[in-house]
């Protein structure tokens, strides 16, 4: 008898009962994806290639994510050595290097966020403690350095894990660090403000009293040289008057007295009041004798 005579010779119950253990038996694997099989919370096999592979029925399986996983620590809270908060975010990528120390740890991707995180967290906090802000920003990772990825390992190892990469991906000052940055920032620009309204006022009087000190001394200049040329111009005068009176002796008395003359009686209706013994009548007298 031939198995297709057999099959048709079972009784509907029994195939699909059959059918059930068959398909109960058979599972696939995702390229992505460790599948674990394991009996009685043993481990038989986790090896699995991707594809379509069979187990018994009440064999467990567990499918873990082949991938490397990422988590975000995020908002953690540090102090530098100023001492100044940070508000820091960091990435952990890690992957299942060892199935059955990752299955005994809980199997748990959250729980082993948790595990990471506190570890990092405890590490950075020693780290920061002993830089400043800007040696933090510097340094490679954000500060994650090998001596903190090395605190990281034992931990790694006893989940089962491997920790491909950690780094830092935020780094930002706290509110009240922000906040007293700034007003530090305001105090500075301020006080540099005032420094520089100071020395440009100092500049003004110092330029306005160079101008001051360059119009008195062109002033004085132009004074000095008024003066010389008035002195020279008045000489120039006396000389030629001093020549003109001393051709004419007579005559220059004449022009005088007419001057002398013109200059008392300079409006109309002025009334003259003199001597007729007096020099300054003579010419008035007799003007035909002179």
């Amino acid at each position: 008898m031939n198995v297709a005579k057999l099959w048709r010779a079972l009784p509907p119950a029994a195939v699909v009962l059959l059918a059930g253990v068959l398909l109960l038996s058979l599972f696939t694997v995702d390229e992505n994806e460790i599948v674990v099989r394991s009996r009685y919370g043993q481990v038989l096999q986790s090896d699995y290639a991707p594809g379509l592979h069979w187990c018994w029925p009440f064999d467990r399986l567990v499918r873990l994510d082949r991938r490397v996983l990422t988590a975000r620590m995020q908002g953690e809270s540090f102090l530098t050595r100023e001492p100044q908060g940070l508000t820091v975010d960091v990435d952990l990528s890690w992957r299942i290097r060892d199935v059955d120390r990752f299955l005994r740890g809980g199997g748990d991707e959250q729980a082993v966020t948790v595990r990471l995180g506190e570890t990092v967290r405890g590490a950075l906090k020693a780290a920061y403690a002993q830089l400043t802000v800007a040696q933090i920003i510097a340094a490679p990772r954000g500060g994650l350095s090998d001596a903190v990825l090395a605190k990281l390992r034992p931990v790694a190892d006893a989940l089962g894990i491997e920790v491909v990469d950690a780094r830092v991906k935020r780094i930002d000052p706290t509110e009240e660090v922000a906040n007293s940055t700034y007003a530090r920032m305001q105090a500075a620009y301020a006080a540099q403000t005032r420094q520089l309204r100071a020395d440009a006022a100092g500049e003004a009087d110092r330029i306005r009293a160079e101008a001051d000190r360059n119009r008195a001394e062109i002033l004085s200049a132009a004074n000095r040289d008024a003066q010389r040329v008035r002195g020279e111009g008045d000489a120039q005068a006396a000389a030629i008057h001093a020549r003109a009176y001393g051709g004419n002796v007579e005559f220059a008395a004449f022009y005088r007295t007419l001057q002398a003359y013109r200059n008392a009686l300079v409006r109309d209706g002025d009334i003259l009041v003199i001597e007729p013994e007096g020099a300054f009548y003579k010419y008035l007298r007799d003007p035909a004798r002179h």
